[in-house]
């Protein structure tokens, strides 16, 4: 990592084994932290069993539901990662939209090519440190507002 780059906390959802092997040797050489899951369950149980997750990479067909289902439970529960990117061999124009409008920010197309979803994870890594910054300026502005009213 260089500076400016962070580490991601990555829940990646795939349920062909070697795609979802190959996704986790090039995630974790590039000094991401993972948890894996093969369907919609394992994932939903992987979400509520831990910390939230920084990105959500998910294929959109899975055997028990697809990846917009995912991300839409995944906001019920409060569980949300912060950022979402969809991988699929599904690519009409219809599939994209309905990727958007669930909130993923990109739609991969498979087979992916490692540049690009190198492309996607830089600008998911730039879209959190910018959240991240911003929370940071809220709560120190209101620090200092909450001490002024103490200090009157």
């Amino acid at each position: 990592m260089t500076e400016g780059e962070r580490s991601l906390y990555i829940l990646v959802v795939e349920d062909h084994p070697d795609t979802r092997r190959a996704l986790e040797m090039f995630l974790q050489a590039l000094g991401h932290e993972l948890k894996l899951a093969s369907d919609v369950k394992a994932a939903l149980d992987l979400a509520a069993a831990g910390r939230r997750f920084d990105l959500l990479l998910s294929d959109l067909r899975l055997p028990d539901g697809n990846g917009w289902d995912l991300l839409r439970r995944l906001e019920e529960s409060g569980r949300r990662p912060q950022q979402a990117i969809a991988i699929s061999g599904w690519s009409s124009e219809n599939d994209l939209a309905k990727s958007k409008g669930a909130g993923f920010r990109a739609h991969l197309i498979k087979p992916l090519a490692p540049e690009t979803l190198i492309a996607a994870l830089v600008e998911v890594t730039e879209a959190i440190l910018s959240e991240e910054r911003t929370e940071a300026v809220q709560d120190y502005t209101a620090e200092i507002d909450s001490s002024r009213r103490t200090d009157a």
